[in-house]
């Protein structure tokens, strides 16, 4: 259930193909030979993002991990279906990682791997596409864009929200000072979410549960929190805002140029799924920029919105007006009585133009739309947010030094210790 709703907001794919794929499909195609690149993680988004690359053309899967030997094989075939050939398939990514002639990786692991798993990539020669968050702690994010400034491969973090038409025209009208000065902005999502089995239990014998847990706490499995459902369990996806509306913050930082705040605090609890979910249903943030504050609110449950439009979305309170954007519309919302809204719908199929702008990236050796430090200040946001949520109190970020002063215990969730023998990549 929880899928099927993302899903319904999500919509990665519209009819017809968009100029920039189209050209680049037929540059690929003629010019150069496929890129030869592998995907680890084979789920539901990463098969998204392999699916996206087909579209776009020039490339060639040819190979696969994951650690679930029925997702692999699933992914394998349906891979072969598309392409023509089969992939080598792997259960450990270092030795996908090995394989000679690749060029490129998508990684689309839950992301209490993605640093480990980014860093040997990057050390390996290899271009990334990485899905969001950057990483699963703030000192990991350091770490990663440490190695990222060192290697100088083209990296793109999965901010698919960069290449919705409607966030990009209303980032324009925003820009040009038509509402006037921002006074604030507003982001939420909000949806119900689906609960699957809680029950500690045997792990399918498909799943290696140890391996899919890694570097994070070793949890008793059960269906909840194995695949999808980790997004709300607080020592793998971390939660609605961290997974979901991370999509956003990011949005909103991009439209107003902005890093990372200089205080957050939270407020929130599980209110209805206790003892399902081991982060927030309902939360509200207030993130303190230098140029305006931005609120984020959540609710992952209740009955029908009075106004479903603006469930997801953001809003931008002006001087002059308001605007609200969300995926594939943005409307204008003029100042005084009896203005009438303008409404504009712009379809995207924002999965294959942000993987086009990597692809293009990768050929002309100039960095994507969404790069690590991009992908760094989104995740450090709204992981500030969570830290601010666990700590009970106001946290005060420095961004010169990308730290937490004044509060030890929450600076003390910077970094999480790793589960032995993995190691933390992060040294200070």
């Amino acid at each position: 259930m929880e899928k099927m709703n993302r899903r319904k907001f999500i919509g990665t794919t519209v009819a017809g193909t968009v100029a920039m794929t189209t050209m680049l499909r037929g540059a690929s195609n003629t010019a150069k030979p496929k890129l030869k690149t592998g995907l680890i993680g084979c789920g539901w988004y990463g098969m998204v993002d392999v699916k996206a690359a087909f579209k776009v053309g020039g490339v060639e899967i040819v190979a696969l991990c994951d650690i679930d030997s029925e997702h692999l094989k699933k992914s394998a075939d349906e891979v072969e279906k598309i392409q023509g050939s089969r992939p080598r398939t792997f259960k450990s990514y270092q030795e996908l990682l090995d394989i000679p002639g690749l060029e490129a990786v998508i990684i689309a692991s839950p992301p209490h791997w993605h640093s480990l798993m980014f860093i040997a990539a990057l050390e390996k020669g290899l271009d990334v596409y990485c899905e969001k968050p950057l990483a699963y702690d703030i000192n990991e994010g350091k770490a990663m864009l440490a190695a990222a400034k060192k290697h100088g491969r083209i990296v793109q973090i999965g901010f698919q929200r960069r290449q919705s038409k409607a966030i990009q025209q209303a980032r324009q009208y925003i820009q040009q000072g038509n509402i006037g000065k921002i006074i604030q902005a507003e982001a939420q999502i909000h949806y119900t979410a689906g609960m699957r089995d809680t029950t500690p239990q045997e792990p399918p014998a498909t799943l290696d549960w140890d391996s899919w847990c890694g570097p994070a706490p070793k949890l008793p499995y059960c269906p909840q929190i194995g695949h999808f459902a980790w997004r709300l369990e607080k020592e793998y996806g971390h939660g609605h805002l961290v997974d979901w509306g991370i999509h956003l913050i990011d949005a909103t930082r991009w439209i107003l140029g902005l890093t990372t705040p200089k205080s957050v605090q939270a407020a929130g609890g599980i209110y209805y799924f206790k003892d399902k979910i081991t982060t927030p249903d309902i939360l509200t943030v207030h993130f303190d920029f230098d140029a305006c504050p931005v609120i984020w609110r959540h609710r992952c449950w209740g009955a029908q919105e009075y106004n479903p439009e603006v469930a997801n979305g953001i809003f931008f309170y002006g001087e002059k007006g308001t605007v609200f954007v969300t995926d594939r519309k943005w409307i204008i919302i003029p100042k005084g009585k009896d203005k009438q809204h303008q409404v504009k719908e712009v379809p995207a199929d924002m999965a294959t133009e942000h993987m086009a702008d990597f692809l293009q990236a990768v050929q002309s050796r100039k960095q994507p739309l969404c790069t690590t430090e991009e992908g760094y200040y989104s995740t450090t946001t709204v992981k500030l947010a969570m830290i601010a949520y666990d700590v009970e109190s106001k946290i005060n970020w420095d961004q010169e030094s990308q730290t937490i002063t004044g509060n030890p215990e929450a600076a003390k969730l910077l970094q999480r210790e790793y589960r032995k023998p993995w190691k933390h990549p992060y040294n200070g």
